[in-house]
């Protein structure tokens, strides 16, 4: 019998171990809608979040949510993992502020924090969406932190509605045009109020101040390009705004995307050279459809397809609602759909929803409830 040599065999383990025995990912599975501990056994408060993946490693940033108040009185929360299973608390990431003249002083409204990495500075650049304190809804602000480490602690620099003075690129002489010759006022959500919408009869109104910015996103493309996608226009309608090379300020180059058709929650990925973004409808706190829009490129043209979730309560997402959408290293085709199951009367103990999307033949993701699973063997 012919021996096989030592040093094939061992280049063959080598091989294997690389291939399999290696991997970070474990059989330990996610569960959907429990209790998620983190390495002090306290369940994980990062909630409205987004994964920031460095050098190996899974960040996981989000809102700090209290007892009995959904408003910042702590900041942004941090969470490390090599597997996206087991957590390490790393703190907060960026705190509030005792000074009753800060943007972002303690009590403000601090939602959705995303946290993306500039290759060119080298810094870490956090965009959320802020509200003043004792001032509602109104102020409909995008803020902007930076820090030197991925863990913080984040500088904030500062805040404001989203272009000022700048048009978009896809609202025309026409439109305009038509919204300066409507006789106002306007009774809300007939078809004449909407077709203004959709005209830009709130982007007009909205321009010289700078665009409404509430539930976001951020997005960095492959050739290192960063988006930021909100919800503008008292929630009526998406844009998607490019940043600028160092990821602190907008570039003034930004589109609106479904005028009028009522998004909040944007989470995007790519697949296949095929934008794909999964939305909400806005019914506050309680759940809804989702919604799911296609393109060819960030910069439209944006096509809206059914909803993507599929079974029992794919009316109302599972109970939840989208917040980011993780492309899994490592795993080919594994992107993990990201949502919120809110609790408002109790806002600390929010859910989390973790799916893996799924794709048919013709590549359209589709989602289906799972009451446990893992990454290893998706």
């Amino acid at each position: 019998m012919r021996l096989i040599p030592k040093t094939i065999l061992l280049a063959f383990a080598g091989l294997l171990c690389a291939l399999q025995a290696c991997s970070p990912y474990t059989d330990a599975p996610i569960r959907s809608g429990e209790i998620w501990p983190d390495d002090r056994g306290e369940h994980i408060n990062a909630h409205g979040g987004g994964i920031l993946v460095h050098d190996g490693t899974f960040y996981w940033f989000g809102e700090h949510k209290g007892e009995r108040s959904s408003s910042a009185f702590v900041g942004v929360t941090c969470y490390s993992s090599k597997d996206l299973v087991n957590w390490k608390y790393e703190g907060v990431a960026l705190s509030v502020s005792d000074d009753p003249e800060s943007d972002i002083t303690r009590g403000c409204t601090l939602e959705r924090p995303k946290v993306i990495y500039n290759k060119k500075t080298g810094k870490f650049v956090m965009w959320f969406h802020l509200e003043l304190r004792g001032r509602g809804y109104s102020a409909a602000r995008a803020a902007v932190a930076v820090s030197d480490n991925v863990t913080g602690p984040y500088t904030y620099i500062g805040s404001g509605r989203v272009n000022p003075g700048i048009p978009a690129e896809n609202v025309t002489d026409e439109d305009l045009a038509y919204v300066d010759a409507l006789e106002q006022p306007l009774k809300s959500w007939t078809p004449e109020w909407l077709e203004a919408i959709n005209r830009g009869m709130y982007y007009k109104r909205d321009f010289e101040g700078g665009q409404m910015s509430r539930d976001m996103t951020l997005y960095v493309d492959d050739d290192g390009k960063a988006y930021h996608i909100y919800a503008a226009e008292e929630n009526l309608t998406l844009n998607i705004a490019e940043l600028s090379d160092d990821y602190l300020s907008h570039s003034g180059r930004y589109i609106r995307v479904a005028p009028a058709g009522h998004n909040e929650a944007p989470a995007i990925f790519k697949r296949n050279g095929t934008y794909w973004m999964i939305t909400s409808g806005c019914t506050g706190w309680d759940p809804n459809a989702a919604r799911m829009f296609s393109a060819p490129s960030i910069w439209g043209p944006w096509t809206q397809h059914p909803n993507p979730c599929r079974g029992e309560k794919s009316e109302i997402t599972y109970g939840g609602q989208s917040t980011f959408i993780l492309p899994v290293p490592g795993k080919k085709d594994l992107y993990i759909f990201m949502a919120d199951i809110w609790r408002p009367r109790h806002p600390i103990d929010a859910r989390y929803i973790w799916l893996p999307i799924r794709f048919e033949e013709d590549g359209t993701p589709y989602i289906e409830w799972l009451d446990e699973w893992n990454i290893k063997d998706n």
